[in-house]
């Protein structure tokens, strides 16, 4: 195999001969550029250099192999460029933001004193890298239809029934026919390794260890392998999030991977098919630049800028590639003659799909908005879930429903279900979990869920989640009061 020195490589910087060094290793990416779905640029910018600290936490191991073609895997470094390229990084300045996070870090607390969703959510927040909070964070616009998902669940109040015999209580269930401890999945969200090194891995570990379900996001940081691979047994289930890719064979071949590696059913993601305004995610860069130069920099340049404003961040690239043609007539018969994994539709957002999705045979649907990240003002997926029981019962009994978006108590589950959804999905949550505390973080976060949901049942007088009922719950016109922190 061919070696390469650092002046070798510089000299390939621009879009007409682009290399770079991903893990001591080189590539000639040119012909890739503009297949990019970020686009060309944030790959120039890295051209002729070693990019593989901005790389590899968002890039599964085998996203090089996928991509670029064999005869443009150049070669490797030779020993002194490597030498050269460990020194340097050994040399290099931390970061404003790379010592806040390690100050945080040390400073976290024990993990037994986290004692709720939110807890979780905000001892993560403060120790994440601020790309990866901002990434995790972000939602639409205002984050108006963000902040109404959680709402809305205080807008349903409960009717327990008492002199109930109680013991023994069963928080377990079933999701496509495979049994879950608690009615909560983990949904699909992408970059797991933004937050922690091993990223998707804690969360299949932690999901083994708990015995919940795990959905895997197309956009991983890990490949479907490595995360396949890492289940406790080939028995546990798994299930995978499908962002169709506009070129059928690309998506064709996905599917079947998956369904090779043991994945156990399809969950076609049809609300974010655009890359959609995220402005914490946006302004990002902009954040670390002034805090790295502690102030804002707006008038380095006295020269009015030219150019429309740059709005992917890291979410936008992730999607750009998407299928936007979709339609019940095509799609749906077309994914059955690729697999014949079960198909979940995720991301129904009115009564008018849920019937559709029904009606064209899938065997569950997921009520989300995509946790408020794309359009704002959907609404939010409870109000979904209720306009559903009171509209189209008859769904209930020819389709799965689950629900995702807004959830933070077992109060909220126990909501969805009793309007009739048969499993709560959680993305953030698990998210922070894995990112403060790794697979314990994961494992902690059920039991948290889990305690919450067998109080709630008990209270409700169900021993059992089938016998969560309609009855058991009411919508007011009027809104709670909003939870203060004690």
């Amino acid at each position: 195999m061919p070696t390469y020195t650092l002046a070798q490589v510089s000299a390939h910087k621009t879009t007409a001969s682009c290399w770079v060094i991903i893990r001591n290793k080189v590539y000639d990416v040119t012909d890739f550029l503009f297949d990019h779905p970020g686009g060309p640029q944030v790959i120039v910018d890295f051209g002729g250099q070693d990019a593989t600290a901005a790389y590899v936490p968002i890039h599964p191991s085998d996203a090089l192999d996928k991509n670029i073609a064999p005869e443009k895997h150049l070669g490797g470094l030779d020993e002194a460029s490597i030498r050269e390229l460990s020194q340097a990084k050994d040399n290099k300045v931390k970061t404003k933001d790379q010592l806040r996070v390690e100050e945080a870090g040390k400073n976290k607390p024990p993990l037994s004193r986290i004692i709720n969703v939110r807890d979780m959510e905000e001892t993560a927040k403060k120790i994440l890298p601020y790309k990866a909070m901002a990434y995790y964070a972000s939602a639409a616009d205002d984050s108006i239809t963000h902040i109404e998902n959680a709402r809305a669940f205080s807008r349903f109040f409960f009717h327990p029934r008492v002199m109930r015999a109680i013991s023994g209580c069963d928080t377990s269930t079933t999701m496509l026919g495979y049994k879950t401890s608690i009615p909560v999945y983990i949904s699909g969200s992408a970059l797991a390794r933004l937050g922690h090194p091993l990223g998707e891995v804690n969360l299949t570990r932690g999901a083994y260890k708990t015995s919940i379900i795990q959905m895997v996001s197309t956009n991983a940081s890990l490949s479907y392998g490595r995360i396949a691979s890492a289940r406790g047994s080939p028995e546990q289930p798994i299930f995978f999030q499908l962002y169709k890719h506009k070129n059928d064979k690309t998506a064709a071949k996905r599917i079947r991977e998956v369904e090779a590696l043991g994945y156990k059913a399809i969950f076609l993601t049809v609300d974010a098919l655009v890359p959609s305004n995220r402005e914490l995610d946006t302004r990002a860069p902009h954040y670390l630049e002034d805090f790295e130069s502690q102030g804002p920099n707006h008038g380095r340049n006295s020269q009015p800028e030219q150019g429309e404003t740059e709005i992917l961040g890291t979410a936008g690239g992730l999607i750009i590639n998407n299928d936007v043609d979709m339609t019940w007539e095509r799609t749906i018969p077309w994914i059955r003659s690729i697999t014949k994994l079960p198909i979940v539709i995720k991301g129904i957002q009115c009564v008018a799909d849920a019937v559709l999705a029904a009606e064209a045979g899938c065997e569950g649907i997921v009520l989300s908005n995509h946790g408020g990240r794309q359009l704002e003002y959907s609404l939010p997926p409870v109000e979904v879930l209720h306009k559903l029981r009171k509209e189209r019962p008859d769904v209930f009994d020819k389709t799965e429903v689950y629900i995702d978006g807004g959830v933070r108590r077992g109060t909220d589950v126990l909501k969805a279900l009793c309007l009739g959804a048969k499993t709560v999905g959680l993305g953030r949550a698990f998210l922070y979990a894995q990112s403060a505390y790794g697979e314990a973080g994961v494992i902690h976060l059920v039991r948290i869920l889990q305690r919450e949901i067998k109080f709630g049942m008990e209270s409700l007088g169900v021993r059992s989640i089938d016998q969560l009922v309609p009855e058991m719950v009411e919508r007011v016109n009027w809104q709670a009061a909003v939870a203060s922190k004690l």
